[in-house]
């Protein structure tokens, strides 16, 4: 997904203020069938830290909840020497378990010129992830898009070959045996452009031909043999002509590269939603348990939701987004083949989606969009508590929720210490919350 960057820094929330809004009243999602009706309700609080946070809840059925981040924006100092005061720091650790870079993996901001490479956001991601144990996605090694400056006046037929296998060895290979999966080659197909195989007539497919894309997973899968190899793709997930259109060319290069030997392991599925309009259905279905007969699992890879044009304020779009997520996760995280959902953030703090003045996304009311598991002020929206009930609902537990292997915040305060080492502190929640936005 292009994703604009972001401003490096939010004006920080006091530790009062992120304690103060650690409770969201969900009055304002409708209960679904499996959600316990005394979660719901305007004076209902929602804990979200430790065994009840999303991380704890993937965690012990087996899962992976992720989020793409800023590295920019986190708080590595803070989070070594254990101390960090950062709410979208303290967020990230204790929601996720796997995390993506935004921008930071992306060819633009890996090679400032054809002849070097900036691996300083990206090696402190990877820092970040491994004080805060965490698994990290390659995101991505081959896409038509955020290409840098120099590409289109340096590479030509003679070369491009050349610089995708070099590009990917240095990259893949610098990071080898750290990465969980690589987004390999990122959005390649659209039928729109009328090739009979429905691949995308992209400067890669121009300049190297239509074999780049086993060439790019075939070299991946030598410079990084341990992690899983994706091929990444968005527009495939409604009940539509035009998503089963590319959603048939989809399966097609899979079983190509699947007849030819070339080593790929999943398909992502990127999930960028509306909340009006069709939605996801029986096709998005019968796709993940096609590429399940292939041996391949389906990732969920960059979910949020565009509220863009639902009419009503806030709380009319923090019932919409919960819907879809529901309704979204319920059906996709039935299939035993989906171990891995990551929202392209975490936060409407740091989202695209309220950073983009793009008509197809800014709203005509001027509201922000609340397209994430939590709000402006690190808050968990109605859509967090859909999300961590698909969670719990789609398999059996593995392990014991309330001790998970995860630095976290601790339940009770926000003031003491971040807990970095060691064995987490399971305590339990305080004995009153403050006041809901509803009760001031």
């Amino acid at each position: 997904m292009a994703a604009p960057l972001l401003p490096a820094s939010r004006p920080a929330m006091t530790r009062r203020t992120l304690l103060k809004s650690a409770a969201v009243a969900a009055g304002a999602l409708a209960a679904p069938r499996w959600l316990p009706a005394a979660q719901l309700g305007p004076d209902s609080r929602v804990s979200f830290t430790g065994a009840d946070s999303l991380r704890a809840h993937a965690q012990a059925r087996g899962l992976f909840y992720g989020a793409s981040v800023h590295p920019a924006l986190l708080d590595l100092d803070g989070l070594a020497n254990g101390n960090t005061a950062d709410p979208y720091t303290e967020l990230v650790v204790s929601q996720a378990n796997i995390l993506v870079a935004e921008n930071a993996m992306k060819w633009e901001a890996l090679r400032p010129t054809a002849a070097t490479f900036n691996f300083a956001p990206a090696d402190r991601l990877l820092r970040f992830a491994t004080l805060a144990q965490q698994r990290v996605r390659g995101h991505n090694l081959c896409w038509h898009e955020a290409l840098p400056a120099w590409f289109k006046a340096t590479a030509t037929t003679t070369n491009a070959r050349n610089l995708l296998v070099e590009h990917i060895q240095t990259v893949a290979g610098r990071y080898k045996g750290q990465i969980h999966s690589w987004d390999v080659v990122n959005e390649a197909v659209e039928p729109k452009d009328g090739r009979p195989d429905g691949l995308r007539t992209s400067p890669w497919l121009g300049l190297v031909g239509p074999d780049y894309i086993e060439l790019a997973f075939q070299t991946a899968a030598a410079a990084d043999p341990g992690a899983k190899l994706v091929y990444n793709e968005y527009g495939i997930e409604l009940d539509t002509a035009e998503d089963a259109a590319k959603r048939g060319h989809v399966m097609m290069l899979l079983r190509r590269l699947k007849a030819r030997n070339i080593p790929i392991h999943a398909v992502g599925i990127q999930s960028h939603l509306q909340a009006t309009g069709p939605q996801p259905g029986i096709g998005l279905q019968t796709l993940i348990r096609d590429v399940r007969k292939l041996g391949l699992d389906a990732y969920i890879t960059e979910l949020d939701v565009n509220t863009h044009n639902l009419e009503g304020g806030p709380e009319a779009q923090d019932y919409a987004v919960a819907q879809v997520y529901r309704n979204y996760l319920g059906l996709v995280l039935a299939e035993p083949n989906v171990p891995v959902v990551l929202t392209w953030g975490i936060t409407a703090a740091h989202t695209f989606l309220n950073e983009s003045s793009e008509p197809w996304i800014r709203r005509a009311d001027g509201f922000r969009q609340h397209p994430l598991p939590f709000d402006d002020d690190y808050r968990p929206t109605p859509a967090f508590i859909a999300l961590r009930n698909a969670i719990d609902y789609s398999r059996p537990l593995v392990a014991t929720p309330a001790a998970p292997a995860t630095p976290q915040i601790d339940p009770n305060s926000l003031y003491k210490p971040f807990r970095v080492q060691g064995s987490p502190t399971t305590a339990p929640p305080p004995a009153s919350l403050p006041p809901t936005p509803q009760e001031q």
